[in-house]
């Protein structure tokens, strides 16, 4: 997660009316009907969060997976994830994208329910209500918790639901979760002990290691990313920027080009699926390590990317989680680099919003040079201040 980010977990159990139910019969890329929620839900969270400002993963029943095998459900979510979607691995890191999570949009998981319980956001996508037990405390869950409506844009529903949560909306929902809370250490030893026939142990007492940290990954789109920019005219160089994820054949994002904006531009992963958008690409990416033996320096491979691509107006070595190297179709080699905070920690917007803003910054016709020796590149609320450093083409 980056600063100024919100986690969106999208939850799922396994029947044919949850959340992920019309998956196994129509698929992500099926038509939307009254019953294929699942796509359409899932090309909306790609098209209509910006990129900067949103993380989503998926939290889904471990049956899905067994049931239909992780190949088929990765296919199933394959255009989620190029687009940014992480899915959670059956069993591991649930709980911490839970604690984690902004808002949670799911169905009668009790995933879904333990969000409620732990003070989470919550935005209902099914919900079953015929199929539960009307004294049972996820019914009373789908009785209290929003509905997500197909009429209005997700993102407004989604925000709508975070800014007028309430702390303790679900309090009576946590008090069901465990008539015990805090004691499941210890009551559960003293079971297994009294099982055993053993005498349970005195002086130590039972204890639960912490939720290991998760690794950090950050996102990883190789759809293409429409980006929407402003260059601002104030003393200290600022470009504010929108990017989203192209999913499918549309062009443009659903929220359609973002009304303060001077400029629009296409950046390409190198790595993407749809080739033939690197031919029209204005910004062509590479993910790779420093010194690659493969792709050379940064300095080697973004003048081979020019000469490979000769539409594009500005290349990017991306050789770090807070920098990347980029060549302009002028010549210019830059390094971008996060400027560390007043903490001493490097900022962790992804470097591929670097190397829009600067390209926004040179297509407005202003200078490499009058980018030094910093810039700051809006996403959102949040400002990130990045580094501009000229480099001669043999220093890297």
């Amino acid at each position: 997660m980056a600063p100024g980010q919100k986690l969106i977990v999208v939850s799922s159990t396994w029947s044919s009316r949850s959340l992920f139910g019309s998956a196994a019969a129509g698929g992500e890329g099926a038509v939307p009907s009254a019953d294929d929620l699942l796509p359409w839900l899932l090309s909306r969270l790609s098209a209509e969060l910006p990129a900067d400002e949103y993380r989503t993963t998926a939290v889904l029943h471990p049956n899905i997976w067994y049931g239909h095998g992780s190949g088929q459900v990765r296919a199933w979510l394959d255009n989620a994830r190029r687009a940014g979607l992480d899915a959670v691995l059956p069993l591991d890191g649930w709980r911490q994208a839970l604690i984690a999570a902004d808002c949670v949009l799911g169905d009668h998981s009790s995933v879904t329910y333990y969000a409620a319980s732990i003070g989470v956001p919550v935005l209902l996508g099914a919900f079953p209500h015929e199929a539960l037990d009307p004294r049972s405390p996820v019914a009373a869950l789908g009785r209290m918790a929003p509905r997500m409506s197909r009429r209005e844009g997700l993102r407004a529903q989604i925000d709508r639901v975070i800014a007028s949560h309430e702390p303790g909306r679900y309090a009576e929902l946590a008090e069901q979760v465990s008539s015990s809370p805090g004691e499941s250490a210890a009551l559960l030893r003293r079971l297994f002990y009294r099982l055993m026939a053993v005498p349970e142990p005195e002086g130590s007492p039972a204890l639960l290691d912490p939720l290991p940290l998760p690794p950090f990954e950050p996102a990883r789109r190789t759809a293409p990313v429409r980006v929407f920019a402003r260059v601002a005219d104030t003393d200290q160089p600022e470009i504010a920027i929108v990017r989203h994820a192209v999913v499918g054949d549309d062009p443009e994002p659903a929220e359609g080009r973002a009304a303060w904006a001077d400029t629009a531009h296409t950046a390409v992963d190198e790595e993407t699926r749809e080739t033939s958008r690197l031919r029209i690409a204005d910004v062509v990416l590479r993910h790779a390590a420093e010194h690659d033996p493969r792709l050379g320096p940064p300095g080697v491979w973004t003048s081979e990317a020019l000469e490979r691509y000769p539409y594009c107006g500005l290349v990017a070595y991306v050789d770090g989680l807070d920098r990347c190297v980029v060549r302009t179709r002028r010549g210019e080699l830059v390094r971008l680099t996060a400027a560390a905070g007043s903490d001493g920690r490097p900022d962790l917007c992804d470097p591929a919003a670097y190397a829009s803003a600067f390209y926004a910054w040179i297509a407005s016709g202003r200078s490499a040079a009058g980018a030094a020796p910093e810039i700051t590149v809006r996403t959102g609320d949040t400002a990130h201040r990045v580094t501009v450093e000229l480099l001669s083409p043999s220093s890297v």
